[in-house]
């Protein structure tokens, strides 16, 4: 169904920034320093993926399929985006240079899983 793609690609959007931002640490947080423009207003096309659009697109893009779907609600879904986001950031940001920067690879998988999983429940 729409719904079970949307929330399938939310989860990938999800996994996919926390890998790259675990992986390539340094393109992370140059892509974030000082940015003000990352987001939706971001039009520069090198920060375009293959199909296009940049992260922040592609999550609004998988929220309006959970939402056309039925697996988000319409009242759920203003800013669901920003939500979502500032989530998967803010452990990805205390897994590079926090508290959760011992974390194993298997470990900060594990949990990276888990938060995407309780964002995709919260969601609804």
């Amino acid at each position: 169904s729409r719904g079970e793609i949307g929330r399938a690609r939310l989860r990938a959007v999800g996994l996919g920034y926390l890998r790259f931002a675990r992986g390539e640490t340094g393109l992370f947080l140059t892509a974030f320093s000082g940015a003000r423009h990352v987001g939706e207003r971001d039009t520069n096309p090198e920060r375009a993926g293959p199909g296009g659009l940049n992260p922040f697109e592609l999550l609004s893009a998988a929220l309006d399929e959970m939402q056309a779907g039925g697996a988000l609600a319409a009242e759920h879904r203003p800013n669901a985006e920003y939500l979502a986001w500032s989530s998967v950031h803010g452990l990805a940001m205390l897994a590079i240079d926090g508290p959760l920067a011992r974390l194993t690879e298997e470990q900060f998988g594990a949990l990276g899983q888990a938060l995407v999983e309780m964002v995709e429940r919260g969601l609804r």
